[in-house]
């Protein structure tokens, strides 16, 4: 049996300790005591310590899944990939709405791309001539022969027959986008292609359309179903408890609130990204043929203009190309990523027309998941804050990220139906400015959320009665 994947494991393990710490010692022939000074006396209690690791365990469990990032650089170790994706990790944790607006980018991108390739001819002849399959094949062989070792990075794709290969589906689009297809040029990488670029070049004849069975794409995604389903009970014993709490008239802390907030946008996001392959290590080798050199004019091929530059503002659009990138507004090359011959970490999606159908999708999306953020937030309205000033900080923020995605609307709305540059100076400042003032908001309500556990109110550590005969994660 293949042995348990790292991620599940972990999870899976993380999640069994409250039920495990949750048990009575051996010896323990009399009734626990309560403590009367942080929780009420009843029978059926639960500890801060039970209200912060379910909490803690759902974000992870959910966030840590949901998140589909691109393939790493080629000579990237573990460390820097953990941190990467710990860093994605923390942005879906601060502002859970953009990775609303990337996953959406991304596949709606996946998609076109899919259709794209698809709707080519040469697809079609491809499932039909066997003579090009057997080339490719016997070009896996010599690749995989040559030097008496296989690339670490890359692989040439793997076919049996044509009847393997169903055409592009959405999960080719992903694959695309995500940094899945290598140029070698005299047996040296040159650059990660664009699906555009792979389809122009196979187009023109330089390269070889790349036929890859679907089950060879799932066989690189580390997406099990164990880590899923372990997920996904998780989320759903969650949401079971707080709808548990709120039938029974039990109150619930600002910590489940906004965990229950972040959650419910990283479904979405999971839901998006679900035909994504996940945490794909290697790309796929496209060797060159053609007898000119390849162009040099790759799109990740050039670090953005930015990185060299010394203006003031230059660097104001570095400090925020994350907030730019997964809004789906601009793609941010640096020359780490040039070097590393791979695509930006937050980019893997078309962002050549700024003004289609995609990017109004995907800004109504965005708009739409601030407001569903807001919303789950006016649920504490009448929470009993420790003062007034708590409950005023509380309601102002949960207003504020509600209607954040109106100048939101307003600004990007003009950008694609007015045709406005979307790189002006105006549009630049404004999304500094609403950038500002939502991760304001959003420290803010961290800060009130920890604020809140010094003196929770009554009846918060009383568990429904049902509970205790269910399995605690």
């Amino acid at each position: 049996m293949a042995p348990l994947p790292f991620t599940s494991a972990a999870i899976l393990l993380l999640l069994c300790i409250p039920f495990v710490c949750a048990l009575p010692p051996v010896n323990c022939t009399g009734n626990p005591t309560l403590d009367i000074a942080v929780s009420p006396s009843n029978s059926h209690t639960r500890t801060l310590w039970d209200i912060v690791w379910s909490c803690t365990a759902t974000l992870f469990a959910c966030t840590w899944t949901a998140i589909h990032p691109n393939i790493p650089g080629m000579n990237e170790g573990r460390i820097i990939i953990f941190l990467r994706r710990l860093f994605i990790m923390i942005l879906a944790l601060i502002a859970p709405e953009l990775m609303i607006t990337w996953a959406a980018i991304q596949f709606l991108s996946a998609r076109d791309a899919a259709k794209a390739f698809d709707d080519a001819s040469y697809t079609r002849s491809h499932q039909a001539c066997s003579d090009n399959l057997e080339s490719t094949v016997k070009l896996l062989n010599d690749f995989s022969t040559s030097d008496g070792k296989v690339n670490p990075h890359t692989s040439t794709p793997r076919v049996s027959s044509s009847r393997n290969f169903e055409g592009w589906t959405v999960t080719y689009g992903f694959l695309a986008w995500m940094g899945g297809f290598m140029l070698y040029y005299d047996d040296k990488p040159r650059a990660t292609l664009t699906p555009e670029e792979l389809k122009r070049f196979v187009d023109e004849g330089s390269v070889e359309a790349p036929i890859i069975v679907k089950a060879d794409i799932e066989g690189r995604s580390k997406g099990d179903a164990l880590s899923k389903g372990i997920a996904i009970l998780q989320l759903g014993w969650f949401v079971l408890q707080l709808v548990a709490r709120y039938i029974q008239h039990l109150p619930i802390t600002l910590l489940e609130i906004d965990t229950l907030a972040i959650v419910s946008l990283a479904c979405i996001a999971y839901g998006l990204w679900w035909d994504k392959p996940k945490d794909v290590r290697r790309p796929y080798a496209v060797h060159w043929k053609a007898p000119t050199p390849p162009p040099g004019d790759l799109y990740y091929d050039t670090a953005n203009q930015e990185f060299s530059r010394d203006e003031w503002h230059h660097y104001l659009v570095i400090l925020i190309y994350p907030l730019r990138s997964l809004m789906g507004t601009a793609v941010t090359i640096s020359p780490c990523a040039v070097r590393e011959r791979r695509i930006p970490s937050l980019g893997g999606y078309d962002v050549h027309n700024p003004h289609d159908r995609n990017h109004v999708i995907t800004l109504f999306l965005g708009c739409f998941s601030a407001v569903i953020t807001g919303v789950v937030h006016f649920l504490a309205w009448n929470y009993l804050f420790q003062g007034q000033t708590e409950q005023m900080l509380w309601r102002v923020a949960s207003v504020v990220t509600a209607s954040t995605s109106v100048p939101c609307l307003l600004i990007f709305g003009s950008v694609i139906v007015l045709h406005v540059v979307y790189d002006s100076w105006i549009v630049r400042l404004s999304v500094v400015t609403i950038g500002f003032i939502y991760i304001a908001t959003r420290i803010m309500v961290i800060v009130l959320i920890f604020s809140s556990l010094r003196s929770l109110p009554p009846g918060v550590y009383d568990t429904v009665a049902w509970t205790m005969f269910v399995p605690h994660f």
